[in-house]
């Protein structure tokens, strides 16, 4: 008796090296999507940023007094989230039980490339 064309006796529905191949684009597609958002969070925060050499040296008659401004408040708070988050990540990564498939040593590397690259922007942000 013939079934129909996608039909499968209780095999998986596609083959192993199909699925390797489909959860390497999503891996590939989430670490792209993610170093967009870094990359916009950090132009944007740049831009927005006055630049510290074209700052006045007298000061203008619009600043506030000494005594009534506020502690510096944090420079780029969604970049210091973002270390956060990549680093819990790392450390979910490698104490998991289970491999994600055979990309947990490349998914660590990369994440310890993206935290190197985000600590060298706040370097570079306070010289």
């Amino acid at each position: 008796m013939q079934m129909g064309n996608g039909a499968n006796l209780g095999g998986p529905s596609r083959n192993s090296d199909e699925e390797e191949w489909f959860m390497k684009v999503r891996i590939v597609s989430l670490l792209a999507v993610a170093s967009l958002i870094l990359a916009f969070a950090f132009l944007a925060s740049t831009h927005a940023a006055p630049n510290k050499a074209n700052a006045p040296a007298a000061p203008t008659a619009n600043a506030l007094p000494a005594a009534t401004a506020s502690p510096a408040a944090e420079q780029h708070p969604q970049i210091r989230e973002a270390l956060g988050a990549l680093r819990r990540a790392k450390e979910h990564m490698e104490h998991a039980a289970h491999d994600f498939g055979g990309h947990r040593v490349e998914a660590i590397a990369a994440t310890d490339r993206a935290i190197e690259q985000l600590e060298i922007c706040l370097k570079y942000d306070k010289e």
